[in-house]
Parts: C-alpha cells; sequence; structure tokens
C-alpha cells in the first residue's frame, strides 16, 4: 500500500480485515502523521505513543473511545489551554460517564474504586473458578466434535466468569446476557464503521441493575461480593452514590467480555492454523504466557483509542495546537519494528513480547488485564488438555492459507465475529463418549 491518503480508516471496509498493510504505510512515511479525511493524527510509532499515555497532563481523554465522533462539541480553535472548556462541555460527549473517557481527579476516584472492587483475594477467589466455568462450557462442545467459537464458547465462558467476579445472582444472569446481548459493536455503537448516531451511554441496563443491587446491599447487608461494593469507599473516605458503583462495575461488566472474547478468537485462530504450535503448546501448557502476550502484540483486541490536547504541543518533531485529535494506534504501535524484530511475524517465544502496548499504558492502563490473561490461560490450558487436535473449519472458513473469516466493522475493536471450530477429543476426556470431528 502506498497513498494511504486514499483510504478513509473510518469508514472504508477493506480495512477491516486486515488493517495492517495501512498501519505499516502509515508509519513508513512518518509515525505521527495526519490522515486526511477526518483530521486525526495517527500515531503508529512506539516510543511516540508511550510518550502520549504517559502524559495525561496535556492530553484528555475525554473522547477516548470516540475520536472524531461526533468531535468536540463546541470549536476550539484560537484558545491556548482547553482544560476549563473540556470541564464545561465534558457530559456532551458521548461515554462521557465511562471510566476510560475521565481524566483526574475524577478518573483517579473512579480508577481507586474500581481497584476496590477488583482486590486481588477477589481476583483470586475468581480465578479458583475458570477451570470448573471453562469445563462447563466446553463439555457439549466437545460432545458435539466443534462449534461456533466466538457465540457457544468464549461469550458464555467470559460473561460467567465477570459476572462471577461482579456477585451477578444467578437468577438475573439472564437477563444480564439478553441485555449485553444488544450492545453491538459496529451498529451504531462506539467505534462503528456506520454512520448511526452514538447513543450517550449503551450500558444503561447495566447502571440501572448494579445501582440497585448496590442500594439494597446499604440496607440490608450480606455476606456476599455485592455487599463489598456496597460498603467501598473513595480514597478521602467519601461514600460514592450507587450509580458511581454501578457504573465502574458496568464498566467492568461490558469491557472485560468484549476484549476477551477477541484474544480467544486470535489465539484460536493461531491454533488451529499451526499444528506444530498446537502441539508444543499442549506439551507445555507453561508457554500460553508468553504466547499470549504475542497474541496481544501480534493483533490484540484494540486498535486504538483517542486524545485531545488541552495545550499546544509536540509529539514525535511534529506541533499540534490545542484541540488536536490523535489515535493511539496500539496496533501499529506493536508491530513497530524500532522496538519489535521482524513485527509481522508472530513468534510465541518472543523475548519482548510483553512490552505490547495492547492494554494501554499510564494511568488509563487496562485495570482488567490480569483478569483476561488469567481467563484466556485457564480456557486455552483446559481446550488443549480435553483435545487431541483443534482445527479451523475448512467447510465454513475455506482453506488453510485463504481463509475467510469476517471481523468486527470497527475502527477500535479487532477480532472474528464468527470462528468454527473442529476437534478431536483426548480419550481422558470425561465429556461424552464422542471423538467426532465435525463443526456445528
Amino acid at each position: 500500500m502506498t497513498d494511504v491518503d486514499a483510504i478513509n480508516f473510518f469508514r472504508d471496509p477493506e480495512v477491516i480485515g486486515d488493517p495492517h498493510p495501512y498501519f505499516d504505510a502509515m508509519r513508513a512515511q512518518c509515525p505521527v502523521r495526519r490522515e486526511p479525511h477526518h483530521n486525526v493524527v495517527m500515531i503508529t510509532g512506539y516510543e511516540e505513543a508511550l510518550g502520549v499515555y504517559n502524559d495525561h497532563e496535556t492530553w484528555s481523554s475525554c473522547i477516548s473511545v470516540t475520536g472524531p465522533f461526533p468531535g468536540f462539541p463546541v470549536p476550539t480553535e484560537g484558545i491556548d489551554d482547553l482544560t476549563e472548556l473540556i470541564i464545561e462541555h465534558r457530559d456532551k460527549l458521548p461515554m462521557s460517564d465511562q471510566l476510560p473517557t475521565l481524566d483526574p481527579p475524577d478518573h483517579t476516584d473512579a480508577r481507586a474504586l474500581m481497584m476496590r472492587l477488583l482486590t486481588p483475594k477477589r481476583l483470586k477467589e475468581n480465578e479458583d473458578l475458570m477451570e470448573s466455568l471453562a469445563d462447563e462450557v466446553l463439555d457439549p462442545v466437545l460432545a458435539l466434535g466443534g462449534c461456533e467459537f466466538i457465540r457457544h464458547l468464549a461469550q458464555p465462558y467470559t460473561r460467567e466468569v465477570i459476572s462471577d467476579l461482579l456477585g451477578v445472582p444467578l437468577d438475573d444472569r439472564e437477563g444480564f446476557a439478553q441485555a449485553f446481548g444488544h450492545i453491538k459493536p459496529g451498529e451504531g455503537g462506539i467505534g462503528g464503521m456506520g454512520e448511526a448516531p452514538l447513543g450517550h451511554s449503551p450500558l444503561e441496563y447495566l447502571y440501572g441493575r448494579f445501582s440497585e443491587y448496590i442500594a439494597e446491599r446499604r440496607v440490608a447487608p450480606l455476606d456476599d461480593v455485592l455487599t463489598g461494593f456496597a460498603e467501598a469507599t473513595y480514597p478521602d473516605g467519601r461514600v460514592p452514590e450507587p450509580i458511581e458503583v454501578a457504573r465502574v462495575a458496568s464498566n467492568v461488566f461490558a469491557a472485560g467480555q468484549e476484549t476477551t472474547v477477541r484474544l480467544l478468537g486470535t489465539a484460536l485462530q493461531l491454533i488451529g492454523d499451526d499444528p506444530a504450535l498446537q502441539a508444543s503448546l499442549r506439551a507445555e501448557p507453561a508457554r500460553l504466557g508468553n504466547f499470549i502476550e504475542e497474541c496481544l502484540r501480534w493483533d490484540g483486541p484494540i486498535k486504538g483509542d483517542f486524545r485531545m490536547n488541552r495545550v499546544a504541543t509536540t509529539v514525535g518533531d511534529q506541533q499540534f495546537p490545542p484541540g488536536t485529535i490523535v489515535m493511539l494506534v496500539n496496533a501499529a504501535a506493536n508491530r513497530d519494528p524500532r522496538r519489535f524484530d521482524n513485527p509481522g511475524a508472530f513468534d510465541p517465544d518472543r523475548a519482548n513480547a510483553r512490552q505490547h502496548v495492547a492494554f494501554g499504558r499510564g494511568i488509563h492502563a487496562c485495570p482488567g488485564s490480569p483478569l483476561a490473561r488469567a481467563e484466556a490461560r485457564v480456557l486455552l490450558e483446559r481446550l488443549l488438555a480435553r483435545t487431541t487436535d483443534i482445527r479451523v473449519s475448512t467447510e465454513r472458513h475455506g482453506p488453510a492459507g485463504a481463509r475467510n473469516y469476517t471481523y468486527v466493522p470497527t475502527f477500535i475493536l479487532r477480532g472474528v465475529t464468527s470462528l468454527h471450530l473442529e476437534v478431536d477429543i483426548a480419550d481422558s476426556t470425561d465429556t461424552a463418549d464422542t471423538t467426532g470431528s465435525g463443526a456445528a
């Protein structure tokens, strides 16, 4: 690809299937380069992206999940410092009540509250349950000899893990599943390639349910996770309103599922197309940790997010006036040859794979990243242990080397919408006595 300006990254469907040629061509011309269609500065260089991620005083996250759509609600030209303007108009922006879009001090309070919810003890308890949840969703799939992995394995597994972590009552989980199923990336939602307007928040159902839980537990405490949420305070001792706790819990519920599902999809695409890799991971499950890090580097679930500078600043050798919208392209930074040798090649033993920025950096680095890594490792470990072979379905996706996949149609998320797998069951499996090899 030579004429990157001919591509509208935010609207052209041709970059959905494989955005990396566009990213590589953009970075080769300059790691900090403005695209002409929406006036967004694309930061595709690793060090340049880190510089912005780590400078939250200059760069606001108020447009982090929307970028140029719909843009800032009032003109910013001619103003030397946008700090007060952002404060005044923040509530008019989509998703303005969610953690990724907050700036300090609100972000500091909200993240502190999240870390009080996601305590090491609670994460450890949750991880102890993951193996049994993984086997629970694997049983019917293995009995059939295969499945559509995203809908039948990845989504129910991650939903149950996060529901358990947050203490969602068993009787309510079906309602959560149905509500979350209506939040479709790319269909007028965050990062969609279509023209439908963005709603202010697609998580209202979750807000309502978690607010009810918190209010109920404050009146009648129980010995459960939700009571712990209800009793959580800000670092200075203030008691948050139920909706403030609900917003944090809803972010964990929604974001934790989406990114982990996409990570698992990428991992199984690779495993299902590489028998030697699959055999090595099955024989040495301890290698799964670095394999997952390389999946995150090579084709992570988040292409990037956005920032807007409050004051004039310099990135690389370029100066930008206040109000410049930049996209921190994690997917491109993770393939910067100045940081990663032969970056387009997948190397499960890459020594510096964990240096990727798939989960961001700085104050907005994903607090749920340990959970996502653990979820992926446990499910992959159990799937490999309970099978002798995992294959991508040729009938559904075409032959190896010429696979036909559909990817989520957004400029933020990255991952397949469906992945049909065929499996052979290991003799020691405790599933039904079936060794089928057809995709469901």
